[in-house]
């Protein structure tokens, strides 16, 4: 599928109960050609009344995260796991994962990025296929299957209760960020 028909079909999609009780559809948003791409877990009561990934205030906070590595929102790629909200934001089902990550996995082919900055517990379990701790999987490379490079860090709604953690986070970034020059060649990201 190219962007038209992935977006259509995400739109349309009844493969799991959760688009009974959608506002909108959270399909991503971005540049479709980003060198980054950002996958969080699943959309929020926000994020589902706009349509959005990664609004309000971890949105907000993901926003100066970007900034602190010299990028921005639209530089970017931002896409959920999900692409409609669970209920009272309950932990995405295996059935309902199952249901959207092939619309993840065509995003990812299609902005080809050259690193994925993955955001939570939820998310980086998925796409590395582990029941590890996030602790555990944070500050190092992995390798997705498809054998492109992510890292992972802390949620920013997880860093707005828990601001102690955003050290932790920052250290993440700059791995991110090291890794990406290293891929790279030390070309820029823009």
């Amino acid at each position: 599928m190219d962007w038209p028909a992935l977006e259509q079909a995400v739109r349309t999609c009844t493969l799991c109960p959760l688009h009974a009780t959608r506002t909108n559809p959270v399909f991503g948003v971005g540049n479709r050609s980003a060198q980054w791409m950002i996958i969080g877990e699943a959309p929020g009561a926000e994020e589902d009344r706009q349509g959005e990934p990664f609004v309000g205030r971890a949105g907000q906070l993901l926003n100066s995260m970007l900034k602190a590595v010299g990028l921005t929102r639209e530089q970017v790629f931002i896409a959920n796991i999900l692409k409609s909200r669970p209920p009272h934001n309950r932990d995405p089902q295996p059935a309902e994962v199952g249901a959207c990550i092939p619309y993840l996995y065509r995003q990812i082919e299609l902005v080809n990025p050259v690193l994925i900055l993955c955001v939570g517990r939820i998310a980086a379990q998925t796409l590395l296929e582990t029941g590890e701790t996030i602790g555990k999987l944070r500050g190092r490379l992995h390798t997705l299957a498809s054998g492109r490079p992510l890292i992972v860090t802390y949620h920013p709604a997880y860093l707005l209760r828990s601001p102690g953690e955003k050290r932790k986070s920052w250290a993440d970034l700059v791995l991110a960020m090291q890794t990406f020059e290293r891929l790279t060649g030390g070309r820029s990201a823009t």
